[in-house]
């Protein structure tokens, strides 16, 4: 994990159990205080959290009570996000509402970090085609997240009106493919690949921009110090765009077994969500973690004695 880049802060992250942001927490919490807010309706998860050094606090963005959360935060990640189900009223009120109170909540903050998605992108017919932050934005129209796209899509302009209302310096970063030892589409692939089993993608290529749990970290100081009112729109992608195929085929090669990739056209969906990576290379400078030793690392967390010493 790179050092932690900030220090003896104030910080409060939404959603900290989860995949991007519990290791993003825990890192923080060896030099800063962190709070932790979500709704803990596991406590084991809970308790993981707090061991991590982190104060916690249920409190559910659907419907939240600020009562007993402070406001002298200097910074705000907001990580958390509902991704799936087919109920919209619902997905706009934790996602685009939530936001907006947490962000009126918190107002007085130095800098916000507010992580949005690729998929709101309109899809564009060209699976390679890298999305870039002035691209048209529409419903992605994801399997299994009929919701997603749209809610997020109100979450951004929630949290720009909030930026302009309450003079609060906003990153809304637009998350690519993270992953690392806890999960991500990448570690999913990996996953399946050494299991013997084949991975479903909706084309062929199928791109994203993976991005590692250590670059995401490295990053997070950089994208606080880009915010500003207006809001700064920024892709949070890796520097790579790589496809399902790529991913799947390497980690095969890495296991010395037979990678399989099915395609299941999912019509309406963005075939691909690569992003052009130029505005972040310019706030953040290159990633470290390059997506092949990624996925390498990702292999020996699940499968130590079966990975190749060179593939």
């Amino acid at each position: 994990m790179t050092m932690n880049p900030i220090r003896g802060a104030k910080i409060l992250v939404t959603g900290p159990a989860g995949q991007i942001a519990f290791p993003m927490a825990r890192a923080l919490a060896r030099e800063n205080e962190v709070w932790g807010i979500a709704r803990f309706s596991d406590p084991v998860q809970r308790r993981e959290v707090e061991d991590a050094g982190i104060r916690t606090l249920a409190i559910d963005l659907a419907d939240p009570d600020f009562s007993g959360l402070p406001r002298d935060f200097t910074y705000l990640l907001h990580l958390a996000a509902t991704i799936s189900g087919e109920d919209y009223d619902e997905a706009i009120s934790t996602n685009a509402e939530g936001t907006g109170l947490l962000l009126s909540h918190c107002r007085d903050v130095q800098a916000a970090l507010v992580m949005s998605t690729v998929s709101v992108y309109k899809p564009h017919p060209d699976p390679s085609y890298p999305y870039s932050e002035g691209d048209p934005l529409g419903d992605a129209m994801l399997p299994n997240m009929a919701c997603y796209s749209i809610a997020k899509i109100a979450q951004e302009a929630v949290a720009r009106f909030c930026a302009r209302e309450f003079g609060i310096p906003v990153t809304l970063a637009r998350m690519g493919a993270s992953y690392g030892p806890r999960g991500g589409l990448p570690t999913y692939i990996a996953r399946a690949v050494a299991e013997g089993r084949p991975w479903t993608t909706r084309s062929d290529p199928c791109p994203y921009n993976p991005i590692h749990d250590d670059d995401m970290f490295a990053h997070v100081a950089p994208l606080l110090a880009a915010a500003s009112v207006p809001a700064t729109i920024v892709n949070w992608g890796g520097d790579d765009m790589v496809s399902a195929q790529e991913m799947a085929a390497h980690a095969g090669a890495l296991l010395g077994m037979d990678a399989r990739v099915d395609v299941v056209p999912a019509p309406g969906a963005q075939p691909g969500s690569g992003v052009d990576s130029t505005k972040r290379l310019s706030i953040t400078g290159p990633c470290k973690v390059g997506w092949q030793d990624g996925m390498r690392r990702v292999l020996e967390e699940l499968c130590p004695d079966r990975v190749r010493a060179s593939a």
